[in-house]
C-alpha cells in the first residue's frame, strides 16, 4: 500500500496528518520528561528519607540489638533502591529523551522539504494548467473570427454591387483569420499534450514520490514510538533485578531479628551481678533494753522539728556545716584536691578509668571492650611501624628513592604510641584480672536498709533510733518523714545498728544563731566498736557510702549486717580522723567482742 498511488488526491489532508503525528511524538517525549522528574523526585526523597532516619551518634550504643541493626539495612536497602531509581532517570534521559528530541527535529525537517516539492509540483501543473486555458480561448476567439471572415466573405461574394476589390480584401481577411484559427488551433493542441504529459508526470511520478516519502517519514515516526516505548520499559527491567534484590534484603533484615537475641542483650547491658536483698528480718522492740527506748524516742521527738532537707527549722533556714566535721575548716582543702583528683582521673563519658563505679558485670564488660579497642590499636600501630621499618631499609639501600632520616622521626613516634599503647593495654588487662578475682557482691549498698516494725515503716538515723512513718495515718508531718528516708540510706554513712552498745551514737547538736543566716556545725561521737574484722578479698569502693578495702586490712566493726549484706566497719586515717562506711559482708571476717 502506498500512499502516492492511493492518496493520489490527498495532498493537504497528508500535509495536516503528519504534523500531528510529530506533535505527537513531541508529546510523547514530554511524558517521558515529566517521568524524569518524578524519578529523580522521588530518588531524592528517598535519599533525604534515609539521611533523616540515620541513626544519631547517641544512639550507637544501641546498635547492638537485632532489630536496630534490621532498621540500618533497610536504609541501606532503601538508599540502594533510591540508586536505582536515579539510574532509570539518568537512563531515560540518554535514551530516550535526546533520542525523542533528535527525532522530532529530523521529522519536521523532512516533512518540510517534502511539503516544499509537493508544494513546487502543484504550482507547476497549475501553471501548465493555466497555459492551457489560455491557448484554447486563443483558439476559440481564433476560430470565431475565422467563421465569421468566411461569413463575410460569401456575403461580399454574392454581393454584385461591390466591386472585385472589396471581394478580394474580404477574401484575404478570411484566408488571414483562418490562418490564425488553425496556428491557434495547433497552439491549443500542442498546450493540451503538454498539459496532459505534466499530469500525467504529476500524479503518477512526482507527487506520489512525495508522498511516498511522507509516508516513510511518518512510519518512521511511528517506528520511532515504539523503539522508545520498548525502551523505555527495557531500562525499568534493568533493574528491576537489582531492585528484587534490595526488596529481599529488606525481607532478610526483618527476618534477621531476633526477639530473644535482643532480650539477652538487654540483660547484657544492664545487668548489675548484685544478688536481690534477703528477707528483712523481725525485730522484737520489748526486747530491746531501756537506754535503746529511750534514744529512739528522743530521736523521734528531734527529728519532727527537721524539714524535707534535715536543714531548716520551723522559723528560720539554717545551714549544716558540717557532720563528722569533714565539711569542718581543717579539712575542706583536702576535700576538694580529693575532687579534682577524682575527676582527672575520669573517662570522657564521666566514668572512672578503672570504671571502678560500675557494677562487677557491667565493669567487666567496659574493661573487656577497652581491651579490645587496645589490642585493635596495637595491631594498626605495628603494622605501621613495620611499613615505617621497610620503607626506611629500602631508603637505606637506595637513597635516590629518599632520605632515611626522614622516616626515622615517624618511626620514633611510632614506637612511642605503641609503647603507650601495651602500659594502658597491661594497666587494663590487671583492672580486669583483679575484678574477675572479686567475689560478687550480694547487692548495692544503695539498697533500702527499712525495716519493719508492727506494720510500719521504720528508718535508723545516725543516733540508732528508730522512727515510725505510719503509711495510714496523717499526724506525721511531711517534712519529718522526708529527712527520715533520706537519713535511713547507706549514702549518709550515718545509720547505725539497733543492736549497737548502749550508749553508742549519742549525738549533740549546737546551734549557734548569727542573724538570719544561722549556720550550726552538729558533732556526733564516735561509735563504740562491735568488734573487729578482716578483709578476705580487696573491694573498690563503686557507690556512696562505701569505703574500699585492701586484702588482709584490719578493720573496726560499727554496725553488723542487718539482712541486706552491707556492714559498716571504720578505720583509722591518719590524721584525717577516721573513715567510716559500708563493706559488703560476704568479703570480710568478723570477730566481735562478747
Amino acid at each position: 500500500m502506498s500512499w502516492g498511488i492511493e492518496l493520489w488526491d490527498q495532498y493537504e489532508n497528508l500535509s495536516i496528518h503528519t504534523n500531528k503525528g510529530i506533535e505527537f511524538l513531541d508529546k510523547y517525549g514530554n511524558f517521558i520528561r515529566d517521568r524524569l522528574a518524578i524519578e529523580s523526585e522521588y530518588a531524592a526523597k528517598l535519599r533525604r528519607l534515609v539521611k533523616n532516619y540515620q541513626p544519631k551518634k547517641k544512639e550507637e550504643e544501641d546498635n547492638e540489638f537485632s532489630s536496630w541493626q534490621a532498621f540500618r539495612n533497610v536504609l541501606k536497602e532503601i538508599g540502594d533502591l533510591a540508586g536505582q531509581r536515579e539510574v532509570v532517570a539518568e537512563s531515560l534521559q540518554l535514551q530516550i529523551i535526546q533520542a525523542v528530541t533528535l527525532l522530532s527535529k529530523t521529522l519536521r525537517e523532512e516533512r518540510k522539504k517534502c511539503l516544499n516539492d509537493g508544494t513546487t509540483l502543484q504550482q507547476n501543473l497549475n501553471y501548465q494548467l493555466g497555459a492551457l486555458e489560455r491557448a484554447k480561448r486563443n483558439y476559440e476567439k481564433a476560430y470565431r473570427d475565422s467563421e465569421k471572415a468566411i461569413e463575410s466573405y460569401k456575403k461580399a461574394d454574392m454581393d454584385f454591387n461591390l466591386s472585385r476589390a472589396e471581394v478580394e480584401r474580404h477574401k484575404n481577411v478570411m484566408t488571414q483569420k483562418i490562418q490564425q484559427s488553425d496556428d491557434a488551433k495547433n497552439e491549443y493542441a500542442n498546450q493540451l499534450q503538454k498539459t496532459n504529459n505534466l499530469q500525467q508526470q504529476h500524479y503518477n511520478v512526482m507527487l506520489p514520490a512525495v508522498f511516498n516519502r511522507l509516508q516513510e517519514l511518518d512510519e518512521k515516526r511511528t517506528r520511532g514510538i515504539r523503539e522508545f516505548i520498548v525502551g523505555a520499559a527495557k531500562v525499568e527491567s534493568e533493574v528491576a533485578p537489582i531492585i528484587a534484590i534490595c526488596m529481599q534484603g529488606i525481607v532478610k533484615a526483618g527476618e534477621s531479628i531476633n526477639e530473644k537475641e535482643d532480650s539477652f542483650k538487654v540483660i547484657e547491658r544492664y545487668q548489675s551481678g548484685f544478688t536481690p536483698p534477703i528477707d528483712i528480718p523481725f525485730e522484737d522492740l520489748s526486747k530491746q533494753d531501756h537506754d535503746t527506748s529511750q534514744d529512739s524516742h528522743y530521736s523521734n521527738m528531734q527529728s519532727n522539728h527537721l524539714t524535707m532537707k534535715g536543714t531548716m527549722s520551723a522559723n528560720k533556714l539554717k545551714k549544716r556545716v558540717g557532720i563528722f566535721n569533714i565539711f569542718g575548716s581543717n579539712k575542706q582543702q583536702k576535700i576538694i584536691e580529693a575532687c579534682i583528683t577524682m575527676k582527672n582521673s575520669l573517662t570522657a563519658d564521666g566514668q572512672k578509668e578503672d570504671f571502678s563505679d560500675l557494677p562487677p558485670n557491667q565493669r567487666r564488660k567496659k574493661l573487656q571492650a577497652k581491651i579490645a579497642e587496645l589490642q585493635q590499636k596495637i595491631s594498626q600501630e605495628t603494622a605501621a611501624r613495620d611499613g615505617l621499618m621497610k620503607m626506611k631499609v629500602v631508603y637505606e639501600a637506595n637513597s635516590s628513592l629518599g632520605n632515611p632520616m626522614t622516616v626515622e622521626g615517624q618511626l620514633n613516634e611510632s614506637e612511642h604510641k605503641l609503647e603507650k599503647l601495651k602500659i594502658d593495654l597491661k594497666k587494663y588487662q590487671g583492672y580486669l584480672e583483679k575484678a574477675n578475682q572479686v567475689p560478687m557482691a550480694n547487692n548495692s549498698p544503695q539498697a533500702n536498709r527499712n525495716t519493719f516494725q508492727n506494720g510500719h515503716r521504720t528508718s535508723r538515723h545516725s543516733n540508732g533510733s528508730t522512727e515510725d512513718n505510719n503509711d495510714e495515718g496523717d499526724d506525721q508531718p511531711d517534712d519529718a518523714g522526708s529527712l527520715s528516708s533520706s537519713s535511713a540510706s547507706p549514702e549518709s554513712g550515718l545509720g547505725t545498728s539497733h543492736t549497737s552498745l548502749p550508749g553508742s551514737g549519742q549525738g549533740s547538736a549546737n546551734e549557734n544563731a548569727i542573724g538570719e543566716d544561722a549556720y550550726f556545725e552538729t558533732e556526733i561521737e564516735a561509735l563504740q566498736p562491735l568488734g573487729t574484722c578482716r578483709a578476705l578479698y580487696p573491694f573498690e569502693a563503686t557507690s556512696e557510702g562505701s569505703i574500699p578495702m585492701n586484702e588482709g586490712e584490719e578493720l573496726q566493726v560499727i554496725e553488723i549486717d542487718q539482712g541486706d549484706g552491707w556492714t559498716r566497719v571504720r578505720r583509722m586515717n591518719g590524721s584525717n580522723g577516721w573513715d567510716e562506711g559500708f563493706v559488703p559482708t560476704s568479703y570480710i571476717e568478723c570477730t566481735l567482742y562478747a
